[in-house]
């Protein structure tokens, strides 16, 4: 989840076939599916403070370490392997088709900062990156700064997050081995490749160095909930034990981060709620130097901010619902000395800012679209960059330096791979970095991308965005594979998806429904989807099934959702309210345990999304979440093909939400009910597996079910150019 870290943003399966009388779909074994493991029944009562009174039959699953609870998910990983087994063929074919599209040894987009240039590296064969810079010009030789594949040997998840220090001569890393979002933070010497013997065990992702070139800020966690809460400051040489706790934030529905503005001349902790921030300041060369407070936190003010020359900048939406940008000097930053810079605008959400020498570039939307305009400090006329697709992407990427004309920005559509480009907002000329290649013959022209307005139930008309092969226009109606996401304020982007290709090459319509609970129509899109409205996103994506299938672009018997996190909530949501219109769904990780999980202050990130989702110990708000959560909703009825999946490590939807409820599902849906399989990867987290190859597999698992289901498993036919 962007930004922030959401439950809610890329094997043990559950039931299939309920009651013996429906077939396997095409190609399975003769015999029929195998028996489903099932949960044994265990009632236990959960009692909310105003006195209201659950039963939950399956909360013992939640002993993570409890070898009966492991090996029923590892039952459940069988059972879904068993029940799959026929697509086997095809899911290896899929797995060759990803891997072919991708040009496996390759290098990213570089990118500059201070006198490096910065890139990773992919190599033929091997799951993860090889992160590498080279002095002044990319003809330099070549420093690698971490070998990915070297550093996961001998664990079955790895990840990595790293930052040079000011000097540019010593590297931080931060490693995760579980995917559980708890890392170990190592130092290594660039002058002579060796690491440092200083260790910092058990820290969040959250790092900066300050401009000493010796001391780093970081973040750590509480034991229990992984809220972040603390940060230390550690200087080189020094025993970890003894760094220096330099702020805590006590408010539980607070987490904090530590970064450091463009200009490098202040480091900044950050303190964050869902829809609050208070940010603290000291000069990022005086490392002991006390931070200071930006300005009084208030509750409902949310701001970003940075430094240029002698002025910070503030994004904010205090009196601004869809944000204006600020600006206050160094020695005065409480709210009473900000000066406007950019006033709010009822059509356009100024999403983010990047702060020029000579310029100042906005991220904003309007009309449910990217834009980026480009505003000269002179007071020399302003512009938008022009794109000619009707749906597109484009953000700013990397801009590490702000002593430039060149704005780094990313471009991309339904039917443009990921595009980096270089823009010189003087001359106005943009020059291409790189674009992901697309092996075996893509042409975009073989694809028509469309954007569509369609009226919800009370009036409100909800953007999707569609993509499909052009040959096969008038075949309808078609497989569909509907997504939606809808919450904390994230959009949606209609953005390209190599993957995605063979699904659609085969005949599926891939659609995004860009329901209320996003921002991708400014900050009121976001407000009706949340708390008291937050059943709007249900229904948006209902309606927006609703007439997909009236306009016989698709059928309930071809209709399919996805979601993840707390789009897969969505999914929950929407199965339960019409199980008859889907034929199936993926749920990824899925927040489907609402009530029980916002109940339970112990749980990472609870606290903190009272904001989102509400508070369940206020009995409006209870009554709310109780009427919505797919787990406490389960009924006696027919339910879609459905794939959900889990991670043993997730640290934002525990792996037990996903579990409860597939067992739920398969002791309460009626007969003819479809597939229920449940996949766990039990060696990962959120994200499921962090390798590339490995990623590739679920992937092919997951279009195997889609299209095994939908009649679609043969060969991929060719794609007929227009």
């Amino acid at each position: 989840m962007a930004g922030k870290v959401h439950r809610g943003f890329p094997l043990l399966v559950a039931a299939l076939v309920m009651g013996g009388t429906s077939l396997p779909a095409s190609g399975a074994a003769a015999q029929g599916p195998p028996e489903p493991p099932r949960a044994p029944e265990r009632p236990f009562t959960i009692k909310a403070p105003h006195g209201h009174e659950r039963v939950d039959p399956y909360f013992w699953l939640r002993e993570r370490d409890n070898p009966e609870v492991l090996a029923h998910l590892r039952a459940e990983n069988d059972y879904a392997a068993a029940v799959m087994a026929h697509t086997k063929d095809l899911q290896e074919r899929l797995f060759q088709e990803l891997r072919g599209r991708v040009k496996e040894t390759d290098t990213s987009a570089p990118y500059r900062q201070g006198h490096y240039w910065y890139y990773a590296r992919h190599l033929a064969g091997q799951e993860h990156p090889v992160y590498a810079r080279k002095r002044g010009t990319l003809e330099a030789p070549e420093e690698i700064l971490v070998d990915g594949n070297a550093r996961a040997q001998g664990h079955p998840f790895y990840d990595v997050f790293w930052k040079v220090s000011s000097g540019e001569d010593i590297l931080a890393v931060a490693e995760d081995t579980r995917g559980r979002n708890i890392t170990t933070i190592r130092f290594r010497d660039l002058r002579s490749g060796q690491w440092l013997p200083d260790v910092i065990p058990a820290a969040a992702w959250s790092l900066e160095w300050a401009e000493d070139n010796r001391t780093l800020f970081y973040v750590t966690r509480e034991a229990d909930t992984l809220r972040e809460y603390r940060v230390y400051r550690h200087m080189l040489g020094t025993d970890p034990a003894s760094d220096v706790l330099v702020y805590e934030e006590r408010d539980d529905t607070f987490y904090v981060s530590v970064d450091k503005t463009k200009s490098r001349k202040y480091l900044v902790i950050g303190a964050h709620a869902t829809l609050s921030n208070e940010y603290r300041v000291a000069p990022a060369n005086r490392p002991t130097a006390p931070f200071r407070r930006f300005a009084a936190r208030k509750r409902g003010h949310e701001h970003t901010i940075d430094h240029l020359h002698d002025h910070f900048y503030i994004r904010s939406n205090d009196g601004a619902k869809n944000f204006k940008l600020l600006k206050a000097r160094e020695n005065a930053t409480a709210r009473k000395h900000w000066q406007e810079v950019v006033g709010h605008r009822a059509d356009v959400f100024l999403e983010a800012f990047e702060l020029f020498r000579d310029h100042l570039v906005l991220s904003e939307r309007q009309a449910g679209l990217t834009q980026l305009r480009i505003r000269p400090w002179s007071g020399k006329p302003e512009h938008r960059i022009k794109f000619d697709e009707a749906a597109f992407v484009a953000l700013p990427g990397k801009n590490r330096e702000s002593d430039t004309r060149i704005l780094r920005f990313d471009y991309e559509s339904l039917t443009t791979p990921l595009s980096v480009y270089d823009y010189d907002m003087a001359t106005r000329k943009r020059t291409l970095v790189k674009r992901q290649e697309v092996l075996g013959g893509y042409d975009p022209a073989a694809y028509q991308a469309e954007r569509r307005l369609v009226r919800a139930r009370d009036g409100t008309r909800v953007p999707v965005s569609l993509v499909y092969r052009r040959d096969l226009r008038g075949a309808e109606p078609r497989p569909l594979l509907l997504y939606g996401y809808g919450a904390y304020g994230v959009s949606s982007d209609p953005r390209f998806e190599i993957d995605r290709l063979s699904l659609v090459d085969r005949g599926f319509i891939y659609a995004i429904a860009h329901v209320r609970g996003g921002q991708e129509l400014g900050r009121a899109w976001y407000e009706q989807g949340r708390l008291a409205h937050k059943r709007n996103s249900f229904h948006d994506f209902v309606d927006v099934a609703q007439d997909l299938v009236a306009r016989r672009l698709t059928a309930p018997d071809r209709l399919f959702a996805e979601g993840g996190s707390a789009g897969g909530l969505l999914v929950g949501a929407v199965v339960t309210m019409r199980p008859e219109l889907f034929h199936g769904a993926i749920a990824d990780v899925p927040f489907v345990d609402v009530v029980t999980t916002m109940l339970d202050d112990s749980m990472p990130l609870t606290t903190f999304e009272y904001d989102e989702w509400g508070d369940p110990r206020r009995p409006a708000d209870y009554r709310t979440m109780l009427a919505y959560s797919p787990y406490d909703n389960v009924a006696a009825r027919r339910y879609p093909h459905l794939l959900v999946t889990a991670g043993l490590h997730d640290s934002q939807v525990q792996y037990w939400e996903p579990a409860k409820w597939v067992a739920r599902l398969r002791a309460k849906q009626a007969p003819g009910s479809g597939r229920l399989l449940l996949k766990t990867n039990m060696e990962a987290g959120h994200g499921g597996a962090a390798g590339r190859y490995q990623r590739w597999r679920e992937i092919a698992f997951q279009y195997a079910f889609l299209l095994d289901l939908a009649g679609l498993a043969g060969p991929r036919p060719a794609v007929t150019n227009p």
